[in-house]
């Protein structure tokens, strides 16, 4: 059986079609609390081997549209996805795209909206701050701590050559980026009834 291959839409077929699509978003749950596509759940790109189960089901009721900040994120879920034989597809340039193009954002129900930043926000703080850190301390302390800095940068380009992140696996893991169990498992029961 050869993996299905994922397809994009563009956020005006996404909308014309979005009362027929399973939208998972699989950004933060801050991410996700800030706006998102109407009826999207939230199972962020961690906890999709997890989900695997629910999407198929999903899959197999109608068509699964899988979204993110930009686009990254979400096709490396839709690959994942693909190679378990779950067909998706994936949101052209993400939320950013479907928001630029004047399409509403929802809010969770019920609740303020979070001023979380993005995960790419997120990572460009963290890398920039670890830059600097590495500089004067490098400066002040020892040269040796110049490695530090020169490790990021390398980090960065790997990151650009690949198209995957470390930093950003490993800030998602931080409490205000988890979702709450209960809010990933109302998510997957909502999948399963589907």
């Amino acid at each position: 059986m050869t993996a299905p291959v994922p397809v994009t839409l563009a956020a005006g077929q996404a909308r014309t079609r979005l009362h027929e699509l399973t939208v998972i978003d699989v950004r933060t749950p801050g991410e996700f609390a800030s706006g998102h596509l109407p009826g999207a759940l939230n199972i962020p790109l961690d906890a999709v081997e997890r989900a695997l189960p629910e999407i198929r089901h999903a899959a197999e009721r109608g068509d699964v549209l899988v979204v993110c900040a930009s686009g990254a994120r979400s096709g490396n879920a839709c690959r994942l996805l693909a190679e378990h034989g779950i067909p998706t597809a994936t949101l052209a340039g993400g939320t950013g795209a479907w928001s630029a193009e004047g399409h509403d954002l929802q809010q969770p129900a019920g609740r303020a909206p979070r001023a979380t930043w993005s995960m790419e926000r997120q990572v460009r703080f963290t890398a920039g701050t670890v830059v600097l850190l590495g500089l004067a301390l490098g400066l002040l302390i020892h040269p040796a701590f110049l490695f530090l800095s020169a490790g990021i940068a390398g980090g960065l380009v790997f990151s650009a050559l690949t198209d995957t992140c470390g930093m950003a696996v490993m800030l998602a893991k931080l409490p205000h980026n988890r979702p709450r169990a209960a809010d990933l498992d109302a998510a997957l029961a909502r999948l399963r009834s589907r």
